[in-house]
C-alpha cells in the first residue's frame, strides 16, 4: 500500500513492483524446486509507476498496472506529525486512485467505456513513534463502475470497503522490517460469477517484507498472499489462500531522481 512519505519536492520516482508465483505448487510436487519457490513459475505480475511531487504537499502518479490495465493516482498530505509551534500527533494523507482497463475481453454494456473505470480511495493515518518504529491505519473504498463477477446476494459490490494497518521497523538506519494487514468486509464471499459458478475471495491480505537502502536505490523483498502487483484487484478480488504455499515472493525496486532545477543565490 501507499505510505503517507512521498518523495522531496521536484523528484521523480520510478518504481517496478513484481510479484511472482505460487511458492509452492501441490501439483508441481518436486518440481517446485525448479520453479524456484514460484521465482522461476513463468508468472509475474508487474507493476511500473512514475511519481512526481511538484509541491511538498501533493505527489501526481501514472503506472503500467498489470493484466493491460493503466492507473493515475494522486496523493495529498493533509496534516504532518511535528512538535513545536504546531504539535500534531499524526500524519495523514488522502490518496485517489483511477484504473483503466484497456483489455478487449472485459465486456461493457454497449461499448461504454466509462465502465471501464475503478476507483480507489484510501486515508492514510500514520505515526512515528520513535526513531525506529512507525505505524499506519489506512480505511479504503473501491468503486467499481462495472462489476466483472456478478453480484454478491450479501452486499453491493460496486462499493467494497476494507481497512488495513502496516508498520515499520528500522533494525539500521539502511534496513527496516515492515508489514501489512488488511481486511475486506464485503464483496468477497458467495460471487456469483458469469458461468453462475459461486465462487469466494480471502478477505485478508497479508504481507511481511525487508526494505534495503541502498543510498541510490530502495530495495523491497516481501511475502504476501497476493499475486496481484495493484492495489485495486489486491482489495477487491484477492484468491483465497488455503495454504502457506500458495502465498508468493515479490520485490520493489525505488530510484528516485532531482528533476527540479536549483536556483543559487548569495
Amino acid at each position: 500500500m501507499h505510505s503517507v512519505e512521498m518523495t522531496g519536492t521536484g523528484n521523480l520516482q520510478f518504481m517496478i513492483i513484481h510479484h511472482f508465483g505460487a511458492i509452492w505448487d501441490d501439483k508441481e510436487g518436486a518440481s517446485n524446486f525448479g520453479r524456484l519457490f514460484g521465482l522461476n513459475a513463468g508468472f509475474a505480475n508487474t507493476y511500473m509507476s512514475f511519481d512526481y511531487t511538484p509541491v511538498r504537499w501533493m505527489n501526481l502518479g501514472v503506472a503500467f498496472a498489470g493484466n493491460s490495465t493503466l492507473e493515475g493516482t494522486a496523493k495529498f498530505k493533509i496534516m504532518r506529525q511535528q512538535s513545536g509551534v504546531h504539535d500534531y500527533p499524526l500524519s495523514i494523507a488522502w490518496v485517489a486512485t483511477a484504473n483503466f482497463n484497456t483489455s478487449k475481453s472485459l465486456e461493457t454494456p454497449n461499448d461504454f467505456y466509462w465502465n471501464r473505470f475503478s476507483y480507489l480511495n484510501q486515508l492514510l493515518i500514520a505515526r512515528k513513534f520513535d526513531e525506529k518504529f512507525s505505524l499506519q491505519l489506512m480505511p479504503s473504498v473501491v468503486h467499481k463502475n462495472i462489476v466483472a463477477y456478478g453480484y454478491d446476494k450479501y452486499s453491493d459490490v460496486h462499493n467494497i470497503y476494507s481497512l488495513g494497518i502496516g508498520g515499520r521497523y528500522k533494525f539500521t538506519e539502511k534496513q527496516a522490517i515492515t508489514f501489512e494487514y488488511t481486511r475486506q468486509f464485503n464483496g468477497y464471499d458467495d460471487v456469483i460469477d458469469k458461468t453462475g459458478e459461486v465462487v469466494s475471495y480471502s478477505p485478508n491480505l497479508f504481507s511481511l517484507g525487508y526494505d534495503w537502502d541502498t543510498g541510490g536505490h530502495v530495495f523491497q523483498f516481501f511475502l504476501t498472499n497476493s499475486a496481484f502487483a495493484s492495489n485495486l484487484p489486491q482489495l477487491t478480488v484477492n484468491p483465497v489462500k488455503d495454504n502457506f504455499g500458495q502465498w508468493s515472493l515479490g520485490f520493489n525496486l525505488n530510484r528516485s531522481y532531482s528533476v527540479k532545477k536549483t536556483v543559487k543565490t548569495n
